[in-house]
């Protein structure tokens, strides 16, 4: 318990180090009050990262493993640079940097690569695409391997194909994703092994014929080094097995319930009782020894379902006192359990001991060998055998048979890094509203861009005539996209609509969208851009395959409520405006490109939205007719104010521009009939010359639109 809480704390104040600092502190203290937990077998490697140190061991892969590898060769870091700006931007240059290398992998030939692993996160996915830029290159470790080109070309003379080793190269891996340093790296490895055998694993050593052990369950395993005496020991700390000495090399089989239930056991002849010419024994005995906490009851190995992460599984029925087996395999849940179910059983089983001792010896009773003996029906197993003068004694064990109980067993919930081909670079350029904060004078600019499977910086450039021009900024391709899947009826915006409705596809099936309350939607959350009007949404529902239903709407926010008049059909893109977005300074381009250094994902261009929109005031409000004191018609209005979007009661917006004025026009608000300008929300015109003016205009409109000191709103209709 203190070894959670204290790592929690630890990791909360100083990142990993201080977790690891934490859980160190909180086993002391757990050690002291509950007692050390027994294990055995060589620990797992859980925290094991890409080293390059002389002298360290590359492991023989068999079946599928997860391995850090090490680093054998690399250039140095190569550094290139790009001059942006323009266009009222200050000129910037900014520096990325990618280095090649070489990881060794394994001692032994294998027959690819699968995952990659950076830092934790995905480097390279299942289908081999590289997630940041930059190739992969893999030497599969056979004798007739050829010297790697870019190797070749580096070292000259002095270069090395590594033969016998299998190894990865990577090729100008760009290292922007990972502050500018080779990552900590871990491969998925996989060697050309079916089902694995101990035979397998122990090359070079005379067994005799017949000799197996199947390592049954056992998906993946890497012999880090050491003698072959010690490899069998670790291996039969699992998979518990029989061993002997012949002529014909060693004997190995495996110490089974199937290995029990499969054999023909030999009857056992009477016992001896007594020794010729001396005193006479007694009947031989079984015996049974006292349980103890050393039995083993929980398996800690690497889980498949959890990207090789270390897992635990307990025997069936178990609490958590015995011992632990640490096996550096990789097992599925099920089979882990199956295999600790069986060890358990099999510990339990072999206390019942029995020593017998028969006249003369037999192939039938020789070690490794299961026999019964009259009137017990039980299998026993000869672990050893004595030869004396006067007889052979047989050191018998109980063998373990029946039915092996089935095994559910469950790996628990993991959270692996998303691995999804590269899809299509989506890019979104807009400009949007005054929010109120900071200055109202500069276009506040904003690019969108979205990027399925990839992790690299994808860097923005301005479109001038045929040339690009740098930005000297770049995204992630975080932002959350998509478009409407059903057409979205015109609304006057005026209060909140609770029962309508918007479905939109999201471009990445990952991407989430949240409900939220109606207090938090008055003050500005889940605001949605589409097509050009911004509207926000409170509940999000999940359809499935990145399709969501969007209810609860509040249409033409910021000022935006002429676009939410139109309406919008299906197909119409939209985009989550938060802090996903990246903003960009400097005089807007008319038109910029979003590219990524990766290969099959294609530039992106698009052309700026909402044009002026941050400057432009707001159209005037609440127009009405009444008369003037002198009996003249006269038109008022209501201002509104950029950046001011909540209304408060009793409380005049801010005016924002550097001074109130107002144009009145009659007729078409581009070629009007008259015009008249007013430094107050309020217009009125003698009775007759507005007489003449409709009589010589019939139907012909009568409008307002507020001056600011950088443009002109949208015009507002007056009643006539």
């Amino acid at each position: 318990m203190a070894t959670l809480i204290l790592s929690a704390v630890g990791s909360a104040v100083g990142g990993p180090i201080g977790g690891a600092i934490g859980a160190l502190l909180g086993r002391q203290i757990d050690t002291s009050v509950i007692g050390r937990p027994k294990r055995e077998g060589p620990r797992l490697t859980e925290l094991a990262v890409t080293t390059s140190s002389y002298g360290q061991p590359v492991p023989r892969v068999f079946g599928t493993m997860r391995l850090p590898g090490t680093i054998i060769w690399a250039t140095d870091l190569a550094e290139s640079s790009e001059t942006s700006g323009g266009k009222g931007q200050p000129k910037t240059t900014t520096y990325s940097y990618s280095i090649s290398f070489a990881v060794a992998l394994a001692s032994r030939p294998i027959a690819a690569v699968g995952r990659v692993w950076a830092d934790g996160a995905l480097l390279r996915g299942g289908a081999g695409d590289l997630k940041v830029g930059g190739t992969m290159r893999l030497s599969r470790g056979h004798g007739d391997e050829a010297i790697d080109p870019l190797i070749g070309a580096a070292q000259a003379s002095l270069a090395c194909a590594f033969r016998g080793l299998a190894y990865a190269v990577f090729e100008d891996l760009e290292l922007a994703s990972f502050g500018n340093r080779i990552p900590a790296l871990s491969f998925e490895v996989i060697a050309a092994d079916g089902a694995l055998d101990i035979v397998d694993l122990l090359g070079g050593v005379a067994l005799a014929p017949g000799a197996s052990v199947p390592l049954g369950g056992l998906s993946g395993f890497a012999d880090e080094g050491g003698t072959r005496a010690a490899l069998l020991a670790q291996v039969a700390g699992a998979f518990p097995l029989v061993a002997t000495a012949s002529p014909a090399g060693i004997g190995l089989a495996p110490l089974s319930r199937e290995a029990a239930q499969a054999a023909t056991p030999a009857a056992l002849p009477p016992a001896i009782i007594g020794r010729i010419g001396a005193e006479d024994a007694v009947e031989p005995v079984a015996t049974r020894r006292a349980p103890d906490r050393q039995v083993p009851t929980a398996l800690r190995y690497y889980d498949l379902a959890r990207d090789y992460q270390p897992s635990l599984q307990r025997a069936p029925g178990v609490g958590s006192d015995g011992a632990t087996i640490e096996f550096a395999g990789v097992f599925g849940a099920g089979a882990a359990q199956a295999r600790m179910a069986e060890l358990y059983r099999q510990a339990l089983t072999s206390r019942e001991s029995l020593t017998y001792r028969i006249d003369e010896p037999g192939e039938d009773y020789g070690p490794g060998r299961y026999v019964t003996r009259a009137g017990d029906s039980r299998h026993w197993l000869v672990r050893s055998w004595e030869w004396h003068a006067d007889g052979l004694d047989l050191a018998l064990e109980r063998a373990v048979t029946g039915a092996p109980a089935a095994s559910l067993a469950d790996p628990g919930e993991a959270l692996p890094p998303i691995d999804s081909l590269p899809g299509a670079l989506h890019l979104r350029y807009f400009e949007l509203p005054w929010d109120g904060l900071g200055s109202g004078k500069a276009a506040q600019v904003y690019a969108a861009i979205s990027l399925r499977g990839a992790r690299g910086a994808i860097d923005l450039s301005g479109v001038v005539g045929e040339s690009l021009v740098p930005l000297g900024q770049s995204a992630r391709g975080l932002a959350v996209q998509g478009e409407s899947v059903t057409a979205l009826a015109g609304s006057p915006a005026l209060v909140f609509e609770r029962d309508a409705a918007l479905e939109i596809a999201l471009t990445s099936a990952q991407d989430q969208l949240q409900s939220v309350t109606e207090s938090a939607l008055l003050n500005g959350a889940n605001q949605l851009l589409l097509g050009e009007e911004i509207l926000q949404f409170r509940l999000a529902e999940p359809l499935g395959a990145g399709h969501w239903r969007l209810t609860g709407l509040l249409r033409g926010r910021g000022g935006t409520e002429h676009l939410s008049a139109a309406g919008h059909p299906a197909g119409t893109a939209a985009v989550l405006l938060d802090e996903r977005l990246v903003a960009l300074a400097g005089e807007p381009f008319d038109e910029i490109g979003a590219a990524i250094a990766l290969t099959g994902v294609a530039p992106a261009y698009a052309t700026l939205g909402s044009p002026g929109s941050t400057v432009r005031p707001l159209a005037p409000v609440h127009p009405s007719l009444g008369e003037d004191v002198g009996g003249d018609p006269e038109w008022r209005w209501v201002r509104r104010a950029r950046g001011a979007w909540r209304w408060l009661d009793l409380v005049d917006v801010p005016l924002v521009e550097e001074r109130e004025a107002y144009r009145v026009g009659f007729g078409p608000v581009e070629t009007p009939v008259s015009q008249w300008d007013t430094t107050e929300p309020v217009f009125s015109l003698p009775a007759a010359e507005w007489i003449a003016l409709t009589s010589a205009h019939p139907g012909a409109s009568l409008w307002v639109r507020q001056v600011g000191s950088h443009a002109v709103s949208l015009p507002t209709l007056l009643p006539v």
